[in-house]
């Protein structure tokens, strides 16, 4: 059963980013919708069963959360924007790049780096200049989305970090919820400055946001949570890598996205040097108490 959850899970996370490539919506109204929708539902969920540990929060649990929706925001706005302008290939391998983010961080706040996963950064790191080299032969557009998705590692890294803390305090309930509409404020406010239009889009465009909404916000995260209580932290991350040939195997068939051949030694790097950082890493480690956020 929860082998065929776990492929319901990375089908779910790998189809988000053909789907929102294939959204003529603006990628900020995309980023808003998935999570104000996701916000609707766990929203009234937490307020009834989870009050009291929202009420609870420490002060500085309060203020980390809503960084982490912030961080949160960020990640959606430049991974859904680099998706308009590169690859869906180059994009879902470029965004996992988080978790060596998430040992530079370490790093910059004086915490060991081993030797393994220090490795594994370094082979991801060139996997991801192999990518972006091939993109800036096809165009500079390419190259900025590539330079977007990395972002979108980054805050996604942040938001990682921001989050280990709450979730000390929070279950994934009540955190997930939280997280979801700080996140959907935060977008809102940039919507609002940008002028950006959050309605009327086509109606195909509409399915298209909702099927986002259901694969990956809803039988992506909200499976992969559940498969967290009975999957240790490693093996869901590593089973969460196949997203990026999955979603390049999707938009090559759906959305007529080949990438050039030497992409695909980039992805490999990356996929590469992921592995190594992710298996070096120990089970016990906050940064990996919940999966990566790239879809």
């Amino acid at each position: 059963m929860n082998a065929l959850l776990a492929a319901v899970a990375i089908l779910g996370v790998s189809a988000s980013g053909p789907l929102m490539a294939a959204t003529t919506a603006p990628a900020l109204a995309i980023a808003f919708w998935r999570n104000a929708a996701a916000s609707a539902v766990l929203a009234p969920v937490t307020l009834l069963r989870r009050r009291g540990e929202l009420a609870a929060l420490s002060a500085r649990g309060r203020r980390l959360a809503v960084v982490a929706g912030v961080m949160l925001a960020l990640h959606f706005a430049t991974w859904v924007g680099s998706l308009k302008l590169t690859s869906v290939a180059a994009a879902t391998a470029l965004v996992t790049t988080q978790l060596v983010w998430v040992l530079l961080i370490d790093r910059l706040r004086g915490r060991s780096v081993p030797l393994q996963a220090g490795l594994g950064c370094a082979v991801a790191i060139a996997g991801v200049l192999v990518v972006s080299g091939f993109d800036f032969t096809v165009s500079t557009r390419a190259l900025v989305g590539d330079a977007l998705a990395v972002a979108g590692g980054l805050f996604a890294a942040l938001y990682l970090v921001a989050g280990s803390a709450v979730r000390t305090e929070l279950s994934t309930t009540a955190y997930t919820a939280v997280c979801y509409s700080v996140c959907s404020a935060a977008l809102l406010v940039a919507v609002v400055v940008g002028g950006v239009p959050l309605v009327g889009f086509s109606a195909r465009d509409w399915l298209l946001i909702a099927g986002v909404t259901v694969a990956a916000q809803f039988l992506g995260h909200s499976i992969i949570n559940h498969l967290l209580a009975v999957m240790s932290p490693t093996v869901v991350s590593l089973m969460l890598l196949l997203e990026v040939p999955l979603a390049a195997l999707l938009a090559g068939a759906f959305l007529d996205q080949s990438p050039h051949a030497g992409v695909w030694v980039g992805l490999g790097l990356i996929l590469m040097g992921l592995v190594l950082v992710v298996t070096r890493r120990s089970p016990r480690e906050p940064v990996l108490a919940e999966p990566p956020l790239v879809d």
